[in-house]
């Protein structure tokens, strides 16, 4: 009962919170730039909030953390060190300032957009607008995933009403304030992120007696191999690692925080500000996760019961209610700011990019903000509706599940190769764009297809490939890399103007003298 009151308060506090931040931004979104960007004004620390929060959701924390910490061991940290250097640290020093400067200089406000004015062709956009919508909803469905567990901890109530209030109180404050009432609420879910974890992660060490006691308890229960340095399965480490970590560079959602930051110095506050939550946040995840075996969890052919979800709350039932009643407002936080960066994403999408250009009259401001909201609402209902079936009546219908499986990749394969290098080579061409876009869509479709059991693909080269969505996904990115520049240069179909796009890189401008001692 005490877990249930505290857990309760802590809650209404939360959402009333949520929603205050939502009715406090609305005079930022007053048009379609603040709605969607914020006005290209957000300083470092709600930028990296932003990012931060957007990367890590509640997936993380229960499912990924489970599975990967069950698999690898303690070694399952290196995830988490893995987004922190190459998802957020390399990311913001590599398109950060890159980002900002060119796409304010196309007046480009998502990624589709940017597509149709780097290369000059409406049909990328919309063809990536399109890649957007199919992929990104089954994502947003996922971060409902483990919700359930979490609350039954607390208390008795079925998971159709977790997600339908999670989903009522997000699309409140993000039609009511747009981009920027999802970044001061990420500052704040940030905070009980960093504050969750570092209590959880204490809590659950002193159930074996602390650091040292926890790794005694780890190797005596599932062998030595769990805690040493690189795990079980190195090879597919390095896997998760780079689809968890380089996957962001081609997200929509991510990348769109770098088209909102302020100046010069918000990048630079930013990238250590957003590292250092990673650190925290994504280490902090993956180590406890790495412990689970050390715990008393019941397993079927060593596979934990109830599936990976069930190792992180297993591993928290016996703590305290304070405990408990952080780790629910945290899991809440965690999936709410995710939701709110991919809804937003979608809406801005499908208004700026299909919508309006494919409407033969004039569309006002107050259309466009008004449709997308529109469409916010009708995203965080899709999203919600196919959470709650695939939990009830769609149990055993394989193909969502997979979907989510395959979302990350299909988008980070698609995206990534054409925006980095878009950002920096004068020589890429729209073939090669095109060429990404078939490469990481197909590659995804293609596991999708063998994850459904409907053809199947054993040993050698593509056994290898497509041993599972996670292997396929870093094909895909890294495939999108190599194909790209190699297409670019033999093809010829670079935009006129583009001397005059990268013009945006050669502008001079003044800086204080702390920061350049250069004169000139």
């Amino acid at each position: 009962m005490t877990a249930q009151i505290l857990t309760g308060a802590l809650i209404v506090i939360f959402f009333a919170l949520m929603i205050g931040v939502g009715v406090y931004s609305r005079r930022h979104a007053t048009n379609v730039d603040g709605f969607v960007l914020g006005g290209r004004a957000v300083g470092p620390w709600l930028t990296a909030f932003a990012f931060g929060t957007s990367y890590f959701s509640a997936v993380i924390f229960v499912g990924y953390a489970g599975q990967f910490g069950w698999n690898f061991g303690v070694a399952s940290t290196w995830i988490g060190l893995g987004n922190a250097f190459i998802g957020s640290l390399l990311a913001w020093n590599i398109l950060g300032r890159r980002t900002r400067v060119m796409t304010q200089h196309l007046g480009s406000k998502t990624m589709p957009d940017f597509f149709e004015k780097r290369y000059k062709s409406p049909a990328l956009k919309i063809v990536a607008s399109f890649i957007v919508f199919v992929f990104l909803i089954p994502y947003t469905a996922s971060l409902y995933n483990g919700l359930s567990s979490l609350f039954n901890i607390a208390f008795e109530i079925p998971y159709w009403i977790c997600i339908v209030a999670m989903a009522v109180l997000t699309g409140i404050y993000v039609v009511f304030g747009g981009y920027m009432a999802t970044a001061i609420n990420d500052f704040i879910q940030g905070i009980i992120m960093l504050g969750g974890i570092a209590a959880v992660v204490i809590a659950v060490l002193k159930v074996n007696g602390g650091l040292m006691g926890s790794f005694e308890a780890l190797a005596e229960k599932a062998g030595w191999q769990y805690t040493s340095f690189l795990g079980t399965d190195p090879v597919f480490l390095l896997f998760v690692v780079l689809l968890t970590s380089l996957g962001t560079w081609g997200l929509p959602q991510m990348v769109g925080k770098f088209y909102a930051i302020k100046n010069e110095a918000a990048i630079r506050k930013g990238t250590i500000i957003s590292t250092v939550f990673a650190i925290i946040v994504a280490g902090g995840c993956y180590f406890l996760g790495g412990f689970g075996r050390a715990f008393d969890i019941e397993t079927v052919d060593g596979r934990p019961v109830g599936g990976f979800d069930s190792v992180v709350p297993s591993m928290l039932k016996g703590l305290s209610p304070a405990i408990i009643a952080v780790v629910i407002v945290l899991v809440l936080a965690a999936s709410m700011s995710t939701l709110s960066s991919l809804v937003l994403t979608s809406s801005s999408t499908l208004t700026l990019d299909v919508i309006v250009p494919a409407s033969k009259k004039q569309v006002s401001e107050k259309k466009k903000l008004l449709m997308m909201r529109l469409l916010i609402v009708f995203f965080i209902a899709l999203s919600a509706l196919i959470a709650i079936l695939k939990d009830s009546v769609w149990k055993d219908f394989v193909f969502i599940a997979q979907m989510m499986g395959v979302s990350w990749g299909a988008l980070a394969g698609a995206f990534l190769a054409p925006f980095l290098y878009g950002l920096y080579s004068k020589r890429t061409t729209r073939a090669a764009v095109w060429a990404s876009f078939a490469w990481g869509v197909g590659i995804m479709v293609v596991q999708l297809l063998i994850s459904m059991k409907v053809f199947e693909v054993s040993g050698g080269v593509l056994g290898f490939v497509f041993r599972n969505s996670l292997y396929s996904g870093v094909f895909a990115m890294v495939g999108g890399l190599v194909i790209v520049p190699i297409v670019s240069a033999l093809t010829k179909s670079r935009p006129a103007n583009t001397d005059e796009m990268f013009s945006c890189y050669d502008k001079r401008v003044l800086v204080p003298a702390e920061h350049s001692l250069e004169e000139d």
